[in-house]
């Protein structure tokens, strides 16, 4: 009976063990899983439309000033073909920004491309595209080809010019067609250049302010006391969010 007893007590015990065993591998488990859940995973974000114009808008700027030529429409189509230069042939080391087939400096990349024949029905073929340095390089040679024209017109680009049209909308009319296959190609550049104010890279700074961000400023606040716009702040200091800091410096342009 002694020997039964001390059996049973023995099975109690082992049970006993594996159940505290069971049920700390289940708490184990579920803070792991409840860590994985619960804690999100940081992703960082991609530029936004904003920083890219605010990293190519005063070489725009300076290039559409000495060539005749509508920075706005030139920043609208660095949006448009490059995908705020996150596409994969506008990212590095491509850097190509305005979609410019054929090599640069011998070199090139291909890659699959649409066309649109003019009617709006696309097709996918495979094309040599230019490789730049730098942003700089690739709009330096968008302006050239359109200053210089093609092969067989030096004229071709003319009617992109500041001086040979009214407003930035006849440049872009103009593009459709002659720079890009795309029938809407004109209307999704001026939709560009409305959104962000682009038009305001088509003239000379007149003058440029910096002004220190105070404890609960916002974008909003600013942009009402300065009489300008949310997105031309984020521009002009290459923001990626609207998120402020205290003691944070921006630049403030007038035109």
């Amino acid at each position: 009976m002694k020997l039964l007893k001390n059996l049973m007590k023995g099975i109690l015990i082992l049970l006993a063990v594996i159940g505290i065993s069971i049920f700390m591998i289940i708490q184990l488990f579920d803070s792991m899983y409840n860590k994985q859940t619960n804690e999100p995973e940081y992703v960082e974000e991609g530029p936004s439309t904003e920083e890219f114009i605010g990293s190519i808008a005063e070489t725009a700027r300076k290039l559409g000033a000495e060539n005749d030529l509508y920075a706005s429409v030139m920043i609208a189509q660095a949006i448009l073909e490059s995908q705020n230069g996150q596409s994969g042939l506008g990212s590095a080391p491509n850097n190509n920004l305005f979609g410019m087939k054929g090599q640069f400096q011998n070199d090139s990349v291909t890659l699959v491309t649409s066309e649109d024949d003019g009617s709006g029905k696309m097709s996918t073929v495979m094309a040599e595209f230019r490789k730049y340095p730098s942003y700089e390089d690739s709009m330096k040679d968008y302006v050239k080809l359109l200053r210089n024209g093609v092969s067989w017109n030096k004229d071709f680009y003319t009617g992109v010019f500041k001086s040979q049209t009214k407003s930035y909308t006849d440049a872009t009319k103009f593009l459709t067609g002659s720079y890009a296959t795309d029938s809407k190609y004109n209307e999704k550049l001026n939709l560009l250049i409305a959104k962000y104010d682009l038009q305001q890279y088509d003239s000379p700074v007149k003058n440029k302010k910096t002004i220190t961000v105070d404890d609960g400023d916002s974008l909003m606040h600013i942009a009402e006391a300065h009489n300008v716009k949310v997105t031309s702040l984020k521009q002009w200091n290459q923001l990626r969010s609207d998120r402020l800091e205290a003691g944070q410096q921006l630049n403030i342009y007038q035109y």
